[in-house]
């Protein structure tokens, strides 16, 4: 069954139905379900439809093996075409629509050398006969955005440029939506917003119970996808001891150095500039300090590879001893909500990004992290979730609870806010998992309910 993906489902079908050339880019990590959009959007083209799966081989292996699904689409005698321009050419000439996807287009890219199989490319698409809707498909994430950089020859030729990420909070529950909110919001932040990982969860077991089955033991199916896929793809361009300082929090630049003992010498900025470009690490920064690089923070976007880097990596030889699940019990359990507290600070943002979107918060001009200073008591922190408004700053309070949060509590998380000295405080708001056990005009108080309804 197809979840989610409207508006690119919809994007999609309608350059597939354009009687105009048609050549789309579509890209993102892998297992976010870009095969499957692409898949579905095809299902009421009216013509011929040629899924190729690139392959990690020679130009003329990849060509031999492509002019072989291009006959067998059309029932004809094997043929070899000599060319990628005659393979077009053939296309060209039929008297039908033809979809042909070029998926993983990357081991095709790097069949050849520099920029080569790119500048085919550019040929075959400023020639493309309009009966040919083509589609290049991608996972490697840097190889792909470099289609999208001026120098390439690629460049400005796609008709339509899909990048696809992993499912948000909202889209992520849809595949559970029996689940509770409390469920739901613990499930997000463990497991993440991949369709792969989000289908293969059980949720007729706990979120325990899967965290056990699916993620702890060593030949176990997600553990296998975080280690086999997740960072095979990007093991050459960093040191793993940064994500494992990063953790389930945001450092600095300087403690990430500190931590994993390195010399300024320039290599690890590359290799943060490396996984960012990767997405698998994002920079954060306050919106009240965007241009002081002293505010920037790193943190690990991916909730399914925080969570493995948090209590999983290097915890081999205590899971060998314990066993997976008094290793859970030990050495997962007792944290396992405060991970999760710090998760649903994200889904709060999420949440206010969705309105913004929306059009429902029209009076936002910017939203996220807040730093502030106290020069008095010399300390100094952040806000999660705040939104910048003309005349001030809303600030929430995010808590992950399993009771009704009581007005004493707020009260008290607002004399705290309040207390620090020059902070440009418009209005306080809360937001509570379990909801509210009083009703206020004066704090702004968002639900569970509220963010997933």
């Amino acid at each position: 069954m197809f979840i989610g993906r409207e508006k690119e489902l919809s994007e999609l079908k309608e350059q597939f139905s354009s009687d105009q050339k048609t050549a789309v880019l579509v890209y993102g990590k892998r297992r976010v379900g870009k095969s499957t959009l692409i898949c579905e959007a095809s299902r009421d083209f009216d013509g011929t439809v040629i899924n190729y799966l690139c392959i990690k081989s020679s130009f003329s292996g990849n060509l031999e093996v492509l002019s072989k699904s291009i006959t067998e689409a059309f029932d004809l005698p094997k043929m070899r075409f000599e060319s990628i321009f005659d393979l077009f050419d053939f296309l060209g000439k039929q008297n039908s629509k033809i979809l042909l996807v070029l998926d993983e287009y990357q081991y095709l890219k790097e069949s050849l050398k520099e920029k080569e199989m790119d500048s085919y490319m550019q040929a075959v698409v400023d020639r493309l006969a309009t009966n040919v809707k083509l589609v290049l498909c991608g996972s490697y994430i840097s190889v792909m955005k470099e289609l999208l950089e001026e120098s390439d020859p690629l460049f400005g030729r796609f008709t339509k440029i899909l990048r696809i990420e992993e499912f948000d909070y909202k889209d992520a529950a849809l595949f559970y939506p029996e689940l509770s909110v409390r469920d739901k919001i613990r499930f997000y932040s463990v497991f993440g917003g991949s369709p792969y990982v989000l289908s293969s969860l059980d949720y007729k077991k706990t979120l325990e119970e899967n965290i056990v089955a699916l993620l702890i033991n060593q030949n176990s199916l997600l553990r296998s996808y975080i280690e086999n896929i997740m960072l095979k793809e990007i093991q050459k361009a960093y040191d793993v001891r940064i994500l494992e300082c990063l953790g389930n929090g945001k450092k600095r630049y300087r403690e990430i150095s500190q931590r994993i003992s390195s010399s300024d010498t320039g290599l690890l900025d590359k290799q943060l500039k490396n996984l960012m470009a990767m997405e698998t690490v994002v920079k954060v920064f306050p919106i009240n300090k965007s241009n002081d690089k002293k505010k920037v923070f790193y943190e690990i976007k991916d909730n399914l590879l925080r969570f493995y880097f948090s209590f999983v990596f290097a915890n081999e030889s205590r899971i060998l001893k314990f066993g997976e699940v008094e290793f859970f019990k030990r050495f997962i359990a007792p944290s396992l909500n405060t991970f999760i507290s710090l998760r649903f600070e994200d889904i709060a943002c999420q949440y206010f990004k969705r309105r913004v979107r929306s059009g429902k918060m029209a009076d936002v001009e910017d939203f996220g992290t807040f730093w502030y200073d106290d020069v008095k008591t010399g300390t100094n922190g952040q806000f999660d979730c705040v939104l910048k408004e003309p005349d001030g700053y809303a600030f929430f309070e995010v808590k992950f609870y399993d009771h009704k949060m009581a007005l004493s509590e707020c009260e008290k998380e607002e004399n705290q806010v309040l207390q620090i000295p020059n902070l440009p405080c418009k209005r306080i708001g809360f937001v509570c998992s379990s909801g509210f056990d009083f009703e206020s005009q004066k704090y702004h108080l968002i639900t569970g309910e509220d963010i997933y309804r």
